[in-house]
């Protein structure tokens, strides 16, 4: 049997595999070969509306979870996460780097803020992100691509109390219309953008995988990656109930932290870390109603960035916070009081989270073929800072 050889397989078609194929191709052969190998369908933002989903494929129906409870948000499909996230892109800090030295917590990073900034800038303008434009805590080389979004009322009284720590939130939800893109309507349904504002691989990086050196294959489900002498060497998936090899000189697992771990099980490449740590940031809101001033004057869905809980010594004890400001009566009821209708405001407060080894992912016991994931909750870290929250 003849084995197909490429010079590049991706598996997956979100951020990761988008980002490195966006990379690599200028660089390439003219005759070089890609193979995309994406589980989900291509759904085009005009059937998502139509449909209100992301997906004809659910992600509830791709794991099992231990613990129900906990939702795990992504898109099997072309674009992965891109088509359900909200579009808030943040920088971390550079002391978010190098936290085990400052603070006694985590680990250092092996690279530095500044190994990085440059990086940060190109795929802020793949992605036209609209961002501050006065300063941020975070060191710049270029501007952002487009202007800040307008503040609502109350985050300009918080932008005047914290000059050094409230921002415009820096964001891929287009403030002009650009690159395809329409003009943020500020709904407060990002999940699912009516006017397609929000950067989606779909809108902003299709053309990476239409390269005539890029084929991609739909409803192919990656099942275990070849191996010789400790190196990969091809990719077996299987595809409208038949399996198939490929091989490659280069192999980029871009799935997500689920399935890239579940695939180096099914691989044989058990390690004593493998699948554990999973992690993510932990959040809580807070309604705060307002005594005579209005909200929801902003121009999207998410207006602010707040800082000042964010970085300090206090980090060697309890972990530190992201505020974030929300624009929108999706996310925040309207009061009923007359005439004070629009005097509410919500803060989400996103803490960091360490991680912890009784999080992970495994092969299923009842369903070897599916990941099952153990969530059992975050850091005593964390819940610190949460214990904290003023």
């Amino acid at each position: 049997m003849t084995i197909e050889h490429y010079d590049l397989i991706l598996v997956g078609s979100g951020f990761a595999s988008a980002f490195f194929l966006a990379g690599w191709l200028p660089w390439a052969a003219d005759d070089a070969r890609v193979l995309v190998l994406e589980r989900g369908g291509r759904d085009s933002h005009a059937w998502q509306i139509r449909e209100r989903r992301n997906a004809r494929m659910t992600a509830a129906s791709t794991f099992h979870a231990v613990h129900p409870w906990k939702k795990w948000v992504y898109t099997p499909g072309f674009g992965g996460g891109s088509n359900c996230w909200w579009a808030c892109t943040p920088r971390m800090l550079p002391n978010d780097f190098r936290t085990r030295s400052l603070y006694g917590v985590g680990e250092d990073w092996p690279l530095s803020y500044a190994d990085i900034e440059a990086h940060y800038a190109a795929a802020e303008e793949i992605m036209a992100i609209s961002g501050p434009d006065n300063r941020t805590l975070f060191p710049r080389s270029t501007p952002y691509p487009q202007g800040p979004h307008r503040l609502a009322d109350t985050d300009v009284l918080l932008q005047r109390a914290f000059p050094e720590h409230y921002f415009a939130q820096a964001t891929a939800r287009a403030r002009q219309a650009a690159k395809g893109r329409a003009m943020c309507c500020a709904n407060g349904v990002c999940h699912l953008c009516p006017v397609d504002a929000k950067f989606s691989i779909q809108n902003g990086m299709a053309r990476y995988f239409d390269d005539p050196r890029v084929e991609t294959l739909l409803h192919a489900e990656v099942l275990e990656l070849a191996t010789r002498n400790d190196i990969v060497t091809g990719v077996h998936f299987r595809r409208e109930g038949k399996e198939a090899r490929v091989n490659a000189d280069l192999i980029v697992l871009g799935a997500n932290a689920l399935f890239n771990p579940m695939i180096l099980w099914r691989s044989g490449l058990a390690h004593p870390l493998l699948g554990r740590f999973l992690n993510e940031q932990i959040s809580v809101n807070v309604d705060i109603d307002l005594d005579g001033v209005d909200n929801f004057g902003g121009s999207t869905s998410i207006t602010g960035h707040g800082y000042m809980l964010y970085d300090g010594d206090f980090r060697s004890e309890r972990a530190g916070c992201l505020i974030e400001s929300f624009n929108t009566t999706q996310s925040v009821p309207l009061r009923s009081e007359r005439g004070k209708w629009r005097q509410r405001m919500k803060l989400k407060c996103i803490f960091e989270d360490l991680p912890r080894s009784v999080n992970l992912v495994r092969p299923s016991a009842a369903d070897p073929g599916r990941p099952e994931v153990v969530y059992e909750g975050f850091s005593s870290y964390t819940q610190r800072g949460l214990d904290a929250l003023p």
